[in-house]
């Protein structure tokens, strides 16, 4: 994957992120629909090539100013994967030159890469993740709207143990796929599989859309290592 495109498959994913996002946002809570909207506005202008890098800065800084306006992010970690997906877009577009944009999306997808492993390594270090225990509490406590029969994977320890081992392994792991495209092919099946699951059992679809946006920086970026 070359470096334009890279770029440019990582703007109109988020774009179409972000105007997901909006639109569910404005269906639940209108009282910051004017904000909302002209964040979709932007989103359509990022669809435009030519219209791509006042788009993103315009993004960003408004991304800037949700963090004042709900004092600190609105959705935890997925507004904070955007606002970086929207710095290194921006430092890319600000580039003086073909180095220093390659720089940027390189940035992001160290970034991708580290936040899945400091967050094995932080699981590995928590006895609860290695005995199966906190999996067992995501199940049975989880504050998310869940159904009874998902509830009682709690009660099956087996999946709970290795659905544990399985998480923290792909995420401490997670560098070992650069080394190879099919390896990465393999990790990112796997992680999509993580992201998914997150999505469709605990609604937790922001996640999905906004790690998926950072992707074609790492295909990149592996192809530029092994090249």
């Amino acid at each position: 994957m070359g470096f334009e495109f890279a770029l440019r498959l990582t703007e109109v994913m988020l774009a179409l992120a972000l105007a997901q996002q909006s639109l569910e946002q404005i269906a639940i809570d209108r009282r910051d629909a004017p904000w909302l909207g002209l964040r979709l506005a932007l989103c359509a202008a990022l669809l435009v090539p030519a219209l791509a890098a006042p788009a993103i800065w315009g993004l960003f800084g408004l991304g800037l100013w949700w963090l004042w306006r709900y004092d600190g992010s609105f959705n935890g970690g997925s507004d904070k994967m955007t606002l970086l997906i929207l710095a290194c877009l921006s430092a890319a577009h600000l580039a003086p030159d073909r180095f220093w944009a390659e720089m940027a999306l390189a940035y992001l997808a160290v970034q991708l890469v580290l936040s899945y492993v400091i967050s094995g390594q932080v699981k590995l270090m928590n006895p609860a993740w290695r005995s199966g225990e906190a999996l067992r509490h995501v199940f049975l406590f989880s504050a998310y709207p869940v159904s009874e029969g998902l509830r009682r994977l709690a009660d099956r320890r087996l999946v709970t143990f290795w659905g544990g081992w399985l998480v923290m392994l792909t995420e401490v792991a997670f560098p070992l796929f650069l080394l190879h495209p099919l390896a990465l092919l393999a990790g990112l099946v796997l992680a999509a599989g993580f992201h998914l699951s997150n999505a469709l059992l605990f609604g937790l679809n922001r996640f999905f859309w906004i790690w998926l946006c950072a992707w074609p920086s790492l295909i990149w970026l592996q192809g530029r290592l092994t090249s």
